[in-house]
């Protein structure tokens, strides 16, 4: 057997950012998830912009769930490529979901390819441990299932695709590209109907206040509307739009 062949049976080390005692996520408050759902992924843009951050993830759509969810992100790097590209045995989602921890939103860099790294049997998996919510920057497969699981799901691709043989999962914990916005594990991933936006963990205690306050001006800006004033004169009288 060749030198090649012989690498290609060995079990994959897989690079991994997490400690072995315990969760790789900051210590946060348990009222957080609840803060961050109520406010829109709009209003958090707009916050975003106040202080000169990017964080709103492009070219995602919701393919299944509902609602808002919010959580700390644990990042996962796969590499893709055409059939036969990556060994078999190297697509392994269970490497990744073993280290989910309760609450936590998976975000899987799979550079834009359209190759399913999540199918029913990983969202259910993703389920029973604790996930409230996917983010790929790739492929997702058996809508219907994952829908079934009742996991929310925000991908770049619905496809057939598997990824066995043509993924292989590189690293587990580090910085990862979704969408051209860089995710470290433990940033706070909120997501809706709109689109998904990545809350860098040490700005997070800055930006909840900004976009607090945001979301109270655009309450008072509904009130105002409802209440039969112009568009323009609710904008002039709270300085807000």
């Amino acid at each position: 057997m060749t030198q090649a062949a012989l690498a290609a049976r060995r079990p994959r080390r897989y690079r991994c950012a997490m400690a072995t005692s315990g969760p790789i996520f900051l210590p946060m408050s348990h009222d957080l998830p609840r803060r961050c759902r109520a406010i829109a992924t709009s209003t958090w843009s707009d916050a975003l912009d106040r202080l000169s951050l990017p964080g709103v993830i492009e070219g995602l759509t919701l393919r299944s769930g509902a609602g808002a969810i919010a959580g700390p992100a644990l990042t996962v790097r796969e590499a893709a490529g055409a059939l036969g590209s990556h060994p078999v045995h190297a697509f392994t989602p269970g490497t990744f979901l073993d280290a989910v921890q309760p609450g936590a939103v998976l975000v899987i860099d799979l550079g834009g390819a359209a190759v399913s790294s999540c199918g029913g049997l990983v969202a259910l998996a993703a389920v029973q441990r604790g996930a409230v919510g996917l983010v790929i920057d790739g492929g997702c497969r058996d809508i219907a299932d994952v829908r079934a699981a009742g996991l929310w799901v925000s991908s770049r691709h619905v496809t057939p695709t598997s990824g066995r043989g043509r993924a292989s999962v590189e690293a587990i914990g580090v910085p990862v590209t979704i969408g051209g916005v860089r995710v470290a594990a433990g940033d706070y991933i909120v997501g809706d109907e709109t689109g998904v936006v990545c809350l860098p963990a040490a700005r997070l205690e800055e930006l909840l206040p900004i976009a607090d306050a945001l979301s109270r001006k655009d309450d008072e800006f509904a009130n105002a509307l409802r209440e039969g004033h112009t568009f323009a004169a609710a904008a002039k009288r709270l300085s807000h739009i």
